[in-house]
């Protein structure tokens, strides 16, 4: 059943089994599994179906270095599907090695290993509909497709690991129909959680504030709460809750909000390949089952741990949009309309190096020039973007050079000073607004830069390549956007020793008995993977902790009544 929060009147009490809190990935997730399991679930959505502004601006926050990390209320959607209505569907899942503790990536390590998650990968992998859960290219296609680069092999860096795309897959209209006719699982749209109220004790959640668009004030009780809102708002959510524990709810060890995780990315260098750009295989290729996957380079964990690197994968890419040498006009025409693509995608076609007027007309004769390929590239987004319900994943073009850049894509070492804290402001709810101070530290840097010195010794040592980059320019080609895109992770991070972490291995926050966590807020370390599928996974291994502490708390009743 799917409703609006303004059905119920001012100081009504709601009752449930399980309350999740979020209609985002890991919420919806949750909903979906726990139907039919007879537990009574209400999920309230903030938002509403479609976008509202006035919803929207509840995401509203400072940030400290604006260079380094996007306005809060960017790369985030407070509504019906969560992010999953803007996201690009890139899945992969975490690699064996991003569990482990690894001597050059200070706090790291989960209290599980890869083994806890796979059983949850490959329902993961069908609700965000990216296909069979297959991530070797060597296995995922039939026939087998050709090699990334025709006479490249090496046994350090590998090129068949494999990203695979969702349609992109926008989880509240996908999943809207089967939650609106589920007898056990309520959706109350409008529904603004403002705060978590523990016992005097402080040891459960009694219940949680709910406040509607309208002012209405509204109570949820439940035996389980699960705060599935993402990295920043969890934060937010934690540290605001004050009445009990003057320092917010799991938040006895001043780490709520710290360790705040992206990733970092950007296009380093110039790799040129040598041979016919047709033994080159820098695009899409498509399954059996018809999804877009692509390959990627990242080194192997023996490498990894040799070279004391943290993970990091990198494509083929095509030069730097933003400098009109490239002299490619569909790539000078998306700059120039860099003021008409959404924030979330345009932000990378304007990077502040433009050099003026003449900079423009630059952009203008590669455009020009070069009318056909413009035209042929418009037609193909249309047809394969536009229109059709699968969409084609990204820019793939034509390269006549074999040069390309490498896009980097790297996980962070947490850091204590990386944190999300409360503003001075509050929202219309009343709500302190959020203030986010990111970082990265050095070593993430060097890391990069060993890792990218030893692929280029592999290219040079197979004669199919030659890399060759810029250390000095390295960080800035980084950190030139800074926090990437939506990776909010870490803000309330999975341990085993409270001291440094806020949940444990089953996203249980350590001193609150029937609080859970979901999404990538309880991630320890950020991998070199996309954040999407994991978060599926790690919601849908949450809910089958949650049905069997949930029996095993009726049989005990049961037994109690007995005695």
């Amino acid at each position: 059943m799917i409703e609006s929060a303004q059905v119920h009147a001012d100081g009504q009490t709601l009752s449930c089994g399980i309350c999740i809190v979020g209609g985002g990935a890991a919420g919806i997730t949750l909903a979906l599994s726990l139907i039919g399991k007879g537990l009574d679930v209400l999920l309230l959505e903030a938002g509403q179906e479609q976008a509202d502004a006035a919803s929207q601006s509840l995401y509203e926050g400072e940030v400290v270095d604006e260079r380094m990390h996007s306005p809060t209320d960017k790369y985030r959607h407070r509504g019906w599907g969560g992010s999953t209505t803007i996201w690009g569907g890139r899945c992969m899942p975490f690699d064996p090695i991003d569990f482990e503790a690894r001597p050059q990536v200070p706090l790291s390590g989960w209290p599980l290993s890869l083994s806890d998650i796979a059983p949850f990968y490959p329902q993961a992998n069908a609700y965000l509909e990216a296909g069979h859960f297959e991530y070797d290219a060597r296995d995922a296609f039939d026939p087998p497709a050709p090699p990334l680069i025709a006479g490249f092999a090496s046994p350090s860096l590998s090129t068949e690991g494999l990203e695979r795309f969702s349609c992109p897959t926008n989880m509240g209209q996908r999943y809207r129909a089967r939650l609106a006719v589920a007898k056990d699982v309520r959706v109350l749209m409008g529904a603004n959680c403002t705060a978590v109220h523990l016992t005097n004790d402080g040891t459960r959640v009694d219940s949680v504030a709910v406040t509607t668009s309208a002012g209405a004030k509204l109570r949820v009780t439940a035996s389980a709460f699960v705060l599935a809102i993402g990295g920043l708002e969890t934060a937010r959510l934690l540290l605001a809750s004050r009445d009990v524990r003057p320092a917010g709810v799991g938040n006895a060890h001043d780490v709520v909000g710290r360790y705040y995780m992206c990733h970092l990315a950007g296009n380093v260098g110039r790799l040129t390949i040598s041979g016919s750009p047709t033994a080159v295989r820098h695009g899409y290729e498509v399954s059996p089952d018809g999804v877009y996957c692509r390959r990627r380079l990242q080194l192997t964990p023996e490498v990894q741990r040799w070279l004391g690197v943290s993970n990091l994968i990198a494509r083929l890419h095509f030069p730097k949009i933003t400098d009109p040498a490239h002299r490619n006009g569909v790539l000078s025409g998306l700059y120039l309309a860099r003021h008409f693509i959404s924030y979330e995608y345009g932000k990378r076609l304007n990077d502040g190096h433009g050099k003026g007027l003449l900079h423009e007309l630059r952009h203008l004769w590669n455009v020009l020039t070069h009318p056909a390929d413009a035209l042929t590239f418009i037609a193909h987004w249309i047809r394969k973007r536009t229109l059709a319900d699968r969409k084609f994943p990204s820019i793939i073009l034509r390269n006549r050079t074999n040069r390309f850049s490498l896009d980097v894509h790297a996980e962070q070492i947490p850091l204590p000073e990386s944190r999300v804290t409360l503003g001075t402001q509050t929202d219309a709810l009343g709500m302190p607004r959020i203030k986010v101070d990111w970082r990265y530290s050095p070593d993430d840097i060097k890391m990069v830069e060993r890792t990218l010195r030893r692929m280029a010794d592999e290219f040079a040592a197979s004669g199919a390549a030659r890399f060759e980059f810029d250390p000095a320019t390295l960080e800035d080609d980084l950190t030139r956007f800074g926090a990437y895109g939506g990776h909010h992770l870490g803000t309330a991070r999975m341990g085993s020793d409270p001291t440094t972490s806020v949940v444990d291995a089953n996203c249980r926050v350590h001193d609150v008995s029937n609080l859970f966590i979901a999404g990538g807020a309880v991630f320890p370390t950020s991998s070199q993977a996309n954040p999407t599928l994991t978060i599926v996974a790690l919601a849908l291994r949450l809910s089958e902790h949650l049905q069997q502490l949930l029996a095993a708390q009726v049989l005990a009743a049961m037994d109690r009544d007995a005695a």
